[in-house]
Parts: C-alpha cells; structure tokens; sequence
C-alpha cells in the first residue's frame, strides 16, 4: 500500500491551464445552483438566491485560484513536479475539498446569520465542495491520459524511425567509383580513418568483413550525421555503439572493445561528452 501511495504522481503546474479549469469550475457551480438547487435555493427572495449562488461561485474561484496558482508560485519546491507522489495528490485535493467546504459553510452562516446550521445543510454543502474537487480530479486524469497517449505516439513515431534508419541504406562514396559501399546502418561496426583511406568495418552473413574505400572520415561522418547509434569517438574512428562489448577507462579517454574486432577502439577527450549523452 506504501509503495502505491509513494508512486510518483506529475503535479499540475501549467498556471495557464489551471486559471482556465478555476473559470470553468467556478462558473459550472454557478450553472449547477441555479440548475438542480441541491440546498434548495427555491425558498430564498431572489437577492438571496444572487448572493448565494454568487457567493459559492466566487468562494470556490478564490479557493482554488489561492491552492492552484498562488501556492504553487510560492512555494514551488514543496509542488516539484518530480517529487509530487499520489500520496500527496490525495491529501493536496482532501485539502482543497475542506477548504471549499469550510469557505462555502463560512459564507453560508453569514449570510443568513445562522449560527447553528443543520447537519443536512452541512452535508449538502461539504457535497458541494466535493463536486469541484471531482471535477479537478477528472480534469487532471484526463490530462494525464493525453499527455501519455501524445508522449506514446512520440515514441511510436520515433521507433518506426529507428527502424527505418536501420533498415535503409547507407551509402559510402569513393573517389574511385569501383570502391563504393552500400550496407544497411545496422551492420556497420566500425570506420578507421588511414590516410586518403577509411577502412570499413562491416558484417555481412555472420562474418565481420572489410572494405578500403578511398574517401575521408568527415565524409563518412556527413553519411551517417542522422544515425544517432552511429557517431564519432575519435579523430581516426567512426563506432556503432550497437556493437561496443565493454568500456575501458584510461588517462586518456576510453578505450572501447568490440566482441568482433581483434583491436581496441580509443575515445579521445574531445568527443567524451557526446559519446556518454548516446550511450
């Protein structure tokens, strides 16, 4: 049950989107008074009915204007998004229930100057409250689920992209027409830079062929820029990270092995950054 109640829960901190739930909370309180008269409004003179609905309508704007917007710009570690959890959604909207609650119950005994209400006001009332609480609720829920389906069709659209990527053609031009390569992105492992050469680390039906073609390593770099497995790690190597067997460190950098390769590959100190944001 603890570990339910600690499981993370993303607060709602869009400002923006929150004054538009409070607009839309408050004014269908309003509707939702005049419409059903859960405490019977029917019994009032009509100025009564104005400042009633009126009064509950505002009372909650300001509750939820004070819970949603003023707080959370205050005090925006205690409402980090990150460190939000469903045990304080719980209690964040038990809090905001109460709060409008006792806000409308405050209102209520003023303005018909009662002093002891009966509990049947009471209830009706504390249900009130609970109607925009719900409503919040469900808002949040739903905007979970629409952040979550947008977020899983980035990820859809980003997968298929991958496995085009893979599946696609790179193609390695030399300046002798004869020596140029074409092989899928998922079967290169390596590309070595000697001198007006780059030699081509591929595999090819389980075995690890290579290939000299007469090109530059910028050139290769600029074939495979897209390809984000694929990237370059020193001044004379090109990788595929898909195929790195274990990390060495060293004064120098990282030194790379590759189950397939008989040699170590160096990461020199200028492309360390990059190649630890891909891995």
């Amino acid at each position: 049950m603890l570990n339910f109640l600690n499981k993370p829960y993303p607060f709602n901190d869009d400002l923006r989107h929150n004054a538009k739930i409070i607009l839309f909370i408050s004014l269908g309180i309003l509707v939702f008074l005049l419409i059903f008269q859960p405490i019977e409004i029917d019994t009032f003179s009509t100025k009564e009915i104005f400042y009633l609905v009126t009064g509950f309508a505002v009372s909650t704007f300001l509750v939820l204007s004070v819970n949603l917007i003023v707080l959370p710009s205050l005090f925006p570690k205690v409402f980090y998004n990150s460190k939000w959890n469903i045990k304080k959604e719980i209690f964040w909207n038990l809090w905001i229930l109460l709060a409008i609650s006792s806000s409308d119950l405050l209102f209520y005994s003023q303005l018909f100057e009662v002093i002891d209400i009966d509990l049947s006001y009471i209830g009706k009332i504390f249900l009130l409250g609970f109607l925009p609480v719900s409503v919040l609720i469900i808002i949040n829920q739903d905007r979970l689920l629409r952040s979550h389906l947008k977020s899983a069709q980035q990820l859809n659209k980003r997968l298929i992209e991958s496995k085009q990527q893979k599946e696609q053609l790179i193609h390695f031009k030399s300046d002798y027409k004869k020596d140029n390569l074409s092989i899928s992105p998922n079967s290169l492992i390596v590309i070595k830079s000697a001198d007006n050469y780059i030699e081509v680390f591929y595999k090819s039906e389980d075995l690890v062929k290579k290939k000299i073609i007469r090109s530059s390593l910028n050139k290769a770099c600029e074939t495979v820029r897209e390809l984000d497995f694929i990237l370059r790690c020193h001044r004379t190597f090109i990788i595929n990270t898909n195929y790195i067997n274990e990390i060495e460190g060293n004064s120098q950098g990282y030194k790379l092995h590759f189950e397939v390769l008989d040699f170590p590959v160096m990461v020199s100190q200028k492309y360390i950054k990059t190649f630890k944001d891909r891995i």
